[in-house]
């Protein structure tokens, strides 16, 4: 076992399984104690049963290590309050939090019903925040903490995952938010995408160049919840790791703007704005038309 985050207590949502689960052992194995939660429920969200945490916190403690179950959902209030609760009662401190939890349902937009949007926007952007919301509130007491969120490169939109990729999204948002206003008490706020083989990633109708296992992703995690990456003033950061590949997201900024010297008029901007402002590109189009082309050739493509 190693020390990095010896004396800590961390919490992790969707601990049951693929990444989550990789990143509570890695916490326990680095000296956390380790508040092991999973809903455990279907990739779709039905079926919960407590048995998943169970059989992580046995894991964690069959090697010498300290943890314990919560199987509360975390798309309630009272589910994500619940997971600071059991760490204080268990432990008397929080010192991180990583969400993990999430579902999908996956439509095309147009066919999309109320029923497959809101529990995945739930689990994942809800999940995130009632997490975040309990645990700011003893960090900032505390004078420390440290919050993870998990979003994806899904973030920059996807055909079929509108749902998944607005939380993806308004996970990003909510991190740097956090990162903001917890700023003064000494907390940070930081968000991981992973690429990594899991049950949600199996479904993947592409052939990932860059990928990695759920152990690699939490090899990050247990950085960023440690006091190196602390020292390093590290928050409000996206980063994303595909086996051997570490990224940062670029922060959100203007790109260009141009300026009028009179007010605008549909015609104004439609002579102005392709020539001067212009757009920017998006990635996933090209994609989009690269995949396109290898289906019209019957072959698989590549990311």
């Amino acid at each position: 076992m190693g020390n990095f985050l010896a004396g800590k207590v961390v919490a992790v949502t969707g601990a049951g399984r693929g990444i989550g689960r990789a990143v509570a052992l890695a916490c326990a194995a680095q000296g956390a104690q380790v508040v092991v939660n999973d809903y455990g429920v279907s990739v779709e969200g039905g079926e919960p049963t407590s048995e998943v945490a169970l059989g992580v916190v046995k894991e964690i403690e069959a090697a010498g290590g300290a943890a314990v179950a919560v199987a509360d959902d975390v798309s309630t209030m009272a589910g994500g309050q619940r997971i600071v609760d059991v760490a204080l009662a268990e432990y008397g401190r929080l010192d991180g939090v990583v969400c993990v939890a999430g579902i999908l349902r996956e439509r095309m937009l147009f066919n999309m019903s109320e029923e497959e949007w809101d529990p995945v926007v739930a689990t994942h952007l809800k999940g995130t925040f009632t997490v975040f919301r309990a645990a700011s509130a003893v960090m900032r007491k505390q004078g420390t903490g440290t919050l993870v969120g998990f979003t994806s490169g899904n973030h920059q939109g996807s055909v079929a995952q509108a749902n998944y990729s607005a939380a993806k999204g308004g996970i990003i948002s909510l991190v740097r938010s956090a990162a903001l206003g917890l700023h003064k008490y000494g907390v940070t706020a930081n968000a991981v995408a992973p690429v990594a083989r899991t049950r949600m990633s199996a479904n993947v109708p592409m052939e990932l160049k860059e990928i990695g296992e759920p152990e690699d992703v939490a090899a990050l995690v247990v950085y960023l919840l440690s006091d190196r990456a602390r020292e390093e003033k590290i928050t409000g950061q996206v980063y994303t790791v595909a086996g051997p590949k570490i990224a940062v997201w670029a922060q959100p900024r203007e790109l260009r703007a141009g300026y009028a010297d009179g007010p605008w008029t549909p015609e104004r901007i439609a002579d102005f704005l392709p020539g001067t402002v212009g757009t920017d590109p998006m990635p996933m189009l090209a994609r989009l038309e690269e995949m396109a082309r290898a289906a019209a050739a019957r072959e698989r493509p590549n990311q």
